[in-house]
């Protein structure tokens, strides 16, 4: 894999060979995120100095793209080296916070133009979702929670990030990488996880204007005997539409972890977010689909490149 340096005055470096990587992709919150290591030359402080973004390469193609975040230079027992870490670029829009605004029947475009491409972010694919009704973007609010809120409340998805750093503000659709991982494959580690802590029941939403609420229930989660409700106050004159796309938001959030599966495989950028797995893992009862909700690829030249994925049931 190649480093490739963005400095702040439009020079691009590509760093030396790497000594040790450690990439991560998620697409979306927590941010994708790197750290990469190399020998250190006296040359590069300038560059070091200036950098602001980041690019992995790997056969050509780009597998990560997002900020620097920080910089550092070591001299220890392997010599003199430097560090670059970062994030992907939902950093962008988290490190940002929107003003206060008010939107009367906002489309998902206009929301990225205002809360989105000001911080130099392309966006790849916009669906065409109208709101309807009013959306408030509250004091304090980020620009990503901006982003997020109205794709959840009227699309029913989240918008994620392209590898090169690109917005997809456009529900998954699918067609991605396809993996099988069987027990003939060289698993290194699996973990099954079934975790029912916080998983809600029941998410009551109430517009306190209106005075009206809406109750969307988990069924699967009664019917095991679960108690768990949330009560969320939404914006005033919010629509039937909203509130139930509210509800139903917080419910499918709060069983995001309920089961996970984190396997590991040696090599290096195996599948991405959003991909498709094929487990079929008879020694610990794991067959069906899933899809990829993390990958962290680590390198390091003792101990070779590993990929581990997260993977979450295919709804």
């Amino acid at each position: 894999m190649t480093g490739r340096i963005f400095t702040s005055d439009h020079h691009v470096y590509d760093l030396p060979e790497l000594l040790a990587w450690n990439v991560t992709h998620t697409g979306t919150v927590p941010c994708d995120s790197y750290s990469v290591t190399f020998v250190y030359q006296p040359d590069m402080a300038p560059v070091l100095r200036l950098a602001a973004g980041f690019a992995a390469i790997q056969d050509g193609a780009t597998v990560l793209r997002g900020i620097v975040d920080e910089y550092t230079v070591e001299l220890g027992c392997g010599g003199l080296t430097a560090s670059v870490s970062g994030r992907g670029y939902a950093a962008r829009l988290l490190d940002n916070e929107s003003r206060p605004v008010t939107y009367q029947d906002a489309t998902l475009a206009e929301i990225v133009r205002r809360h989105v491409t000001p911080y130099g972010i392309s966006c790849r694919e916009i669906a065409d979702v109208r709101a309807g009704s009013v959306y408030t973007v509250a004091a304090g609010v980020s620009q990503w929670k901006a982003l997020e809120g109205f794709c959840r409340t009227y699309g029913g998805f989240s918008p994620r990030f392209a590898r090169d750093g690109g917005l997809i503000a456009a529900p998954e659709r699918g067609g991605g990488t396809y993996l099988a991982i069987g027990d003939g494959d060289p698993v290194l580690s699996c973990t099954l996880r079934e975790d029912h802590y916080g998983v809600l029941t029941e998410a009551l939403v109430i517009d306190k204007t209106r005075n009206v609420s809406y109750s969307v229930k988990n069924r699967d989660m009664i019917d095991n005997g679960g108690q768990c409700r949330r009560v969320i106050y939404t914006p005033g004159q919010s629509t039937w539409a909203a509130m139930r796309y509210t509800g139903e938001y917080q419910i499918e959030k709060s069983r995001q972890d309920e089961k996970l599966v984190t396997v590991t495989l040696p090599g290096s950028f195996l599948a991405f977010p959003g991909d498709c797995v094929a487990l079929e893992l008879g020694r610990m009862g794991l067959s069906g689909a899933f899809r990829v909700a993390e990958a962290e690829n680590v390198f390091s030249a003792r101990n070779g490149a590993t990929a581990t994925l997260t993977l979450k049931e295919r709804g």
